[in-house]
């Protein structure tokens, strides 16, 4: 029988194929992200720092900016709850239709944002079967603040849970047993030893929730209705500045996005530093 070689690190390839991979990584890199960043960058500050300051202090872009840190500050302690309170039942308990459960949380992965906000739509809107009751009591939902949240919380309520999950499950239940006989109450047990322990993925669960939400487009174009001034978020507002042809306005807003993104992820690379450290 031929001689099987034993197995070897990928160091130890060819120079050569170490390289095509290194020169490929990079130029996926530089074409993917790079380049387009640069571009953005290039188009938003090409007419000068004033000029970039001029278009995001557009009271349209204020506007687009106000709702979407409202939509942030409601959207994102809504998913904290849950993803904690998935994550808790899911890593801790065993019960019937657990399974089914962790897959239903993945659900906003699979479906379009498009489809999640129009059913919002055809369950909360004017022609909905609830939406005579709720024009009689004065409610907006669809085209209004609420019905944002809600799409909003239902394409980015999987990222907490699924941080979370792992890092229950990884600290096992010694030390929180040990907090119950010494009598804590589950309260307490979860405030002072779970969420402690497990921060760095709760941090980082909220830090991808964020950016998610901040730029969130189809979901909430289906249910926002697309008014400018009113129901237009960051990217709503990028969108309706590049078709009417402002492309000044449409890099400096993406500008701002950019800052949300990288904001969050550094964020989250500081937290995964630091418990790496620890």
């Amino acid at each position: 029988m031929p001689h099987r070689p034993p197995h070897t690190l990928p160091t130890a390839d060819p120079l050569a194929v170490r390289a095509t991979l290194i020169a490929f990584a990079i130029a996926a890199f530089v074409v993917l992200f790079a380049l387009p960043v640069a571009i953005v960058l290039a188009g938003a500050f090409r007419l000068g720092l004033a000029h970039w300051a001029h278009a995001v202090a557009d009271p349209a872009t204020g506007a687009a900016l106000r709702l979407t840190l409202t939509v942030l500050a409601a959207a994102i302690p809504v998913n904290v709850v849950f993803g904690v309170a998935a994550a808790w039942a899911i890593a801790k308990f065993d019960f019937p239709g657990r399974a089914a459960f962790l897959t239903l949380i993945d659900l906003p992965f699979a479906v379009s944002p498009v489809i999640a906000g129009l059913v919002f739509v055809l369950l909360l809107g004017a022609r909905s079967p609830l939406g005579p009751w709720l024009v009689r009591h004065h409610v907006q939902i669809v085209f209004a603040t609420p019905g944002i949240v809600l799409a909003t919380t239902f394409v980015t309520f999987p990222f907490v849970a699924r941080e979370l999950i792992p890092a229950f499950e990884s600290m096992g239940t010694s030390t929180e047993e040990a907090a119950l006989v010494s009598g804590a109450t589950g309260w307490q047990t979860l405030t002072r030893v779970t969420l402690p322990t497990t921060r760095a993925a709760l941090i980082s669960g909220i830090a991808l929730a964020t950016a998610r939400a901040a730029g969130e487009f189809g979901a909430v174009a289906v249910v926002s209705g697309h008014i400018g001034g009113r129901t237009n978020t960051l990217p709503l507002a990028l969108a309706s500045s590049y078709e009417s042809g402002d492309t000044s306005a449409a890099f400096a807003i993406t500008t701002v996005l950019l800052v949300f993104a990288v904001v969050t992820l550094a964020v989250r690379w500081t937290v995964d530093h630091h418990s790496r450290r620890r």
